[in-house]
């Protein structure tokens, strides 16, 4: 009882949540110094810096390398979000540069204040100093928290406890919040942006003991290779498609217990919303493109 107690008072907290000494334990040399390092770039007065980079640097250089394929649709919905309350976006996962080029376009057409925070598969982003760099370079060291999801790495699911207690507690209190999150787990690489791969549980887990807003975002046009992505603005690339859905209600499913099932519910939810804004670019490419 006591413990819950406590957990409850640390997630209402402004201050970070920190590891124990048995979940970092499972973690290699490079690792931890990889978590410190970032852990510590997304708090105070360093993550205020690295957000000003974000909305100044980062959004400038992805506007200029989209600009001319790019097309928003619903961004409205972000402006009427509450401000004070976390944001959590979720999207469907298409390439590397989804959530960058979303959170691009909300720096630079909407008045939402951002902080922003993208929970990233650990491998590679934080077991060498490439990944280091590449969260520095492309997310301004907004890959956080980190989760150890590969099946060889099993000892490393301690660690993963805490990651999601760090990231409930990111999506339960914070002015100006704002998460990516993409329900399927891992990048979709089928050859329709419209099919999608099965939500997994983590994001109802997140949402069931946070609560924060949720907004549905549907993404395509975007591709992995990133030189033929910036070219293509200029030599006529596939059309960049961003929609913005409406605040999903979810208050049925909190009447329901705190279980995998009701987790599995949530997702599996939250991408049928995914799918109805892509069912209106389905539309808007059978009206627009020849």
């Amino acid at each position: 009882m006591d413990e819950n107690r406590n957990q409850q008072i640390d997630l209402k907290s402004h201050t970070a949540l920190v590891p124990t000494k048995e979940e970092i334990s499972v973690l290699s040399l490079t690792e931890k110094i990889g978590f410190k390092l970032t852990h510590r770039m997304n708090q105070g007065i360093w993550k205020k810096f690295w957000t000003f980079c974000q909305r100044h640097i980062g959004s400038l250089w992805i506007k200029i390398s989209t600009y001319n394929l790019m097309n928003v649709f619903g961004i409205e919905v972000i402006n009427k979000s509450n401000f004070n309350r976390p944001l959590l976006l979720v999207a469907n996962h298409r390439s590397f540069f989804d959530m960058y080029v979303v959170s691009s376009v909300m720096f630079r057409q909407t008045r939402h204040p951002m902080t922003l925070f993208f929970p990233v598969r650990a491998k590679f982003f934080y077991d060498n100093l490439i990944g280091w760099f590449v969260n520095l370079v492309m997310g301004w060291w907004s890959m956080y928290p980190p989760f150890f999801r590969e099946a060889k790495e099993a000892k490393k699911r301690e660690f993963d406890k805490f990651s999601l207690r760090r990231l409930t507690q990111i999506c339960s209190v914070g002015y100006g919040h704002v998460i990516g999150f993409h329900p399927e787990g891992k990048r979709n690489l089928n050859e329709s942006p419209y099919d999608f791969l099965p939500a997994q549980p983590g994001v109802g887990a997140v949402i069931m003991k946070a609560k924060p807003q949720v907004i549905p975002v549907f993404i395509a046009g975007l591709g992995n290779d990133l030189p033929k992505q910036i070219l293509g603005n200029w030599t006529g690339g596939e059309k960049v498609r961003i929609w913005f859905g409406e605040p999903v209600e979810l208050s049925a499913f909190y009447e329901k217990g705190d279980r995998l099932r009701t987790h599995k519910e949530i997702a599996d939810f939250l991408m049928t919303k995914i799918g109805e804004l892509g069912e209106k670019d389905k539309e808007f490419m059978a009206k627009n493109i020849k």
